[in-house]
């Protein structure tokens, strides 16, 4: 009795009310977005999609609570199993069949649900190099060991790369960073690792704001990729245009809940997943753009102040992981909507339908308030 009275004085009531929001903003969105022409019209709210995904918050919420009450630090115990049967999962799925060209779901039939590995891998690669850099932490900057760390994270990023999947890979990068940082990984190899991967970026981005001309960085780009893999950063493709065009006619406050024109007529490609962000601004304008950034930075925030009261090792690493992967999120999917990054199919937090996302997002919040519990605990 003595501990669940513990749990729910200790749990940080803060975030509870974001999340709720963040949930609501994508049934909103979906049940506009993702429906036939006229149902909201009708009055119709819980169409399929709307379902699916509420019932995708309902298990969530279960993970959330589920994981917050459970002792994170037993996570060690699993940790290599859940590791390993991770990679079993991503290399299983080279022998399914394709969804729209690539291999990122298995699909399950009875229940009408597709486990996507490549969610949980992020979620997995924390805990395993949590439990690594707190296991070496004596041995951390040996090169040996640093090999063994750095090869914990090529398999996966490697294996979800192949899929494809660059977003999901790339997102796999800045965790590393953040965790070999909190790990005591020799600071100069960290900035340098950082150093290079800011240089992509800017490099990225100068062609996507149009300081560098992409046909012109074609002929030496295709030194090192293919043709097709230098497309994927073509800055004038449709869906990046779509993107550019909803949020603008969202204008300051916005068409109103259900009366976008553009988003409506199925003109803004996947507006219930990867450009739902576009969908909800060009219904809510900047000021429900404002809001919702807003509320995901105060999530972060929060999600980074763990960090700080986290009494051991393992729950700082835990904890500096989740926080960055929450944060990468955001910030891709907003950038790539934005015309600044190109589009890699990276969701928004919490507010993109898809089961996995929701779940492994979930979990990974529920883990996080593991920590903040007990935060009083030596």
């Amino acid at each position: 009795m003595m501990q669940h009275t513990l749990y729910f004085r200790r749990l940080d009531y803060r975030i509870l009310p974001l999340i709720f929001i963040l949930m609501v903003v994508s049934l909103l969105v979906i049940a506009s977005a993702d429906q036939p022409a006229g149902y909201l019209e009708e009055g119709v709210f819980f169409t399929p999609a709307v379902q699916r995904q509420l019932l995708f918050f309902l298990l969530g919420w279960v993970c959330f609570f589920v994981f917050s009450y459970a002792d994170y630090r037993k996570l060690r115990q699993y940790c290599p199993m859940i590791y390993i049967g991770t990679i079993l999962l991503l290399l299983g799925l080279f022998f399914t069949e394709p969804i729209q060209n690539v291999r990122r779901w298995y699909r399950i039939p009875l229940i009408q649900f597709g486990l996507q590995p490549s969610e949980y891998a992020k979620l997995a690669l924390v805990i395993t190099l949590s439990y690594f850099l707190e296991k070496k932490e004596g041995s951390i900057k040996r090169l040996g060991t640093l090999m063994q760390a750095g090869l914990l994270v090529l398999i996966p990023f490697a294996l979800i790369f192949k899929q494809p999947d660059l977003g999901t890979a790339l997102v796999l990068l800045p965790i590393m960073l953040v965790m070999f940082y909190f790990g005591g990984v020799p600071k100069r190899l960290v900035m340098l690792m950082s150093l290079g991967g800011a240089l992509l970026l800017a490099l990225t981005v100068s062609m996507f704001l149009g300081m560098l001309s992409h046909e012109k960085i074609k002929p030496a780009a295709l030194h090192v990729m293919k043709e097709y893999q230098y497309e994927r950063l073509n800055p004038n493709t449709y869906h990046q245009r779509s993107s550019q065009i909803a949020i603008a006619l969202g204008s300051v406050t916005g068409s109103g809940w259900g009366q976008s024109d553009y988003t409506a007529k199925h003109w803004l490609p996947f507006a219930d997943t990867d450009s739902v962000f576009p969908a909800f601004t060009e219904q809510f304008g900047f000021v429900g753009a404002f809001c919702l950034l807003v509320i995901f930075f105060l999530l972060i925030y929060f999600s980074f102040q763990v960090t700080a009261v986290a009494k051991d090792f393992f729950g700082r690493l835990l904890s500096s992981g989740i926080a960055v992967y929450l944060a990468i999120h955001v910030i891709i999917n907003i950038g790539m909507m934005c015309g600044l990054l190109p589009i890699t199919g990276v969701p928004l937090l919490l507010v993109s339908y898809g089961g996995s996302s929701v779940m492994s997002i979930m979990i990974a919040l529920g883990i996080l308030q593991s920590v903040y519990v007990r935060r009083y605990t030596f």
